[in-house]
């Protein structure tokens, strides 16, 4: 009985498909020409985490996963395999790699030692769209409202905005953006992004 519940969830596991999978060869040969890149980043374990910042419980939070909380609006901070982006005064959405949501939401709970703190995976909620390159910014112009000049949201920076009409986090990285998308507006993105991303396409 046991080896086939084991060999259920194995099979479970392998048919294990992302929000995206269906784009990946449209944002491959879009991604051809070399001024863009389209791409999935999928099951990325994210944690949502409520927590007073000035309590002893976010210290000791920064501390168990290596990362201190960042406290300035808008901004992400990083440490080994895990970011930390700043979602709101109280709340954070720690992210780090397929797997990780077990032992992270544990670490986070133990270091929070009883104190009124909220830790709750969240990660099938949302995949992850990456655009980069030098088109980056002109393709999510079409459809963000943000500046999105890198004086202004550079590398670290970190929203909550609209694209297209549907809400997203966005974060600013050094080789371009990142957006974190609800799994059932997967599609709509990705088909928007191709859409938004013709003109700059070459052949396109």
């Amino acid at each position: 009985m046991a080896d086939s519940v084991a060999a259920s969830v194995a099979a479970s596991m392998a048919e294990r498909r992302s929000p995206a999978a269906a784009f990946a060869a449209r944002f491959e040969a879009a991604s051809a020409g070399g001024g863009l890149r389209l791409a999935e980043i999928p099951f990325l374990t994210q944690i949502n985490l409520r927590v007073d910042p000035k309590s002893p419980a976010a210290e000791r939070i920064g501390t168990a996963i290596g990362v201190p909380l960042p406290v300035e609006p808008g901004t992400a901070a990083g440490g080994g395999d895990l970011e930390v982006l700043w979602l709101g005064p109280d709340e954070w959405l720690v992210v780090g790699p397929d797997g990780a949501a077990p032992g992270l939401v544990e670490r986070l709970t133990e270091a929070a030692d009883g104190e009124h703190v909220s830790v709750v995976d969240v990660s099938a909620q949302r995949t992850t769209l990456v655009v980069a390159g030098d088109r980056a910014r002109d393709v999510l112009a079409h459809g963000c409202a943000l500046d999105l000049h890198p004086r202004v949201f550079g590398p670290g920076r970190v929203a909550q905005t609209m694209l297209a009409r549907a809400g997203v986090v966005l974060v600013a990285g050094a080789d371009g953006f990142r957006l974190l998308v609800r799994s059932s507006f997967a599609a709509y993105v990705a088909e928007w992004l191709l859409d938004a991303s013709v003109e700059y396409v070459a052949g396109g």
